[in-house]
């Protein structure tokens, strides 16, 4: 069975991460994560996350380079992220309960999604350096 991926996006505007606010399943609403979705068979990673952003946010999105490593969620799925750029649209929460723009010093501060939580050192660095290395 091949391995079924979930893209999550990295939007950085002005020193700040745009993170989002889980309203489903129970067991995860209300914590925070990078917002995305899973890529439909046939689609691109780059595609797919496009695609989600703009359902889940309202925003058109270039898809840049991969962040951290990809993350195990189950025997059959990863979690991988991307740094993306918005290019158009307005930020409105579709699929969420909340968006919020945090800085490196207030990541730690989140509760988040479990799955997530493996990103934060990259997340930080790139924050507090201005860019993805």
């Amino acid at each position: 069975m091949p391995n079924l991926i979930v893209v999550a996006g990295a939007l950085i505007e002005d020193g700040a991460l745009l993170v989002a606010q889980r309203n489903r399943p129970s067991e995860l609403a209300g914590l925070w994560e990078l917002p995305g979705g899973k890529v439909a068979p046939g689609e691109s990673e780059q595609s797919a996350l496009a695609r989600e952003l703009h359902e889940e946010l309202g925003v058109l999105v270039t898809v840049g380079d991969r962040m951290g490593e990809d993350i195990v969620l189950s025997a059959s799925m990863r979690l991988r992220a991307y740094v993306v750029t918005r290019t158009g649209g307005e930020l409105t929460a579709h699929d969420h309960r909340a968006l919020r723009w945090v800085r490196a010093d207030e990541l730690d501060d989140l509760p988040w999604v479990p799955a997530d939580k493996a990103w934060l050192p990259d997340l930080a660095h790139a924050l507090g350096a201005g860019e993805f290395t």
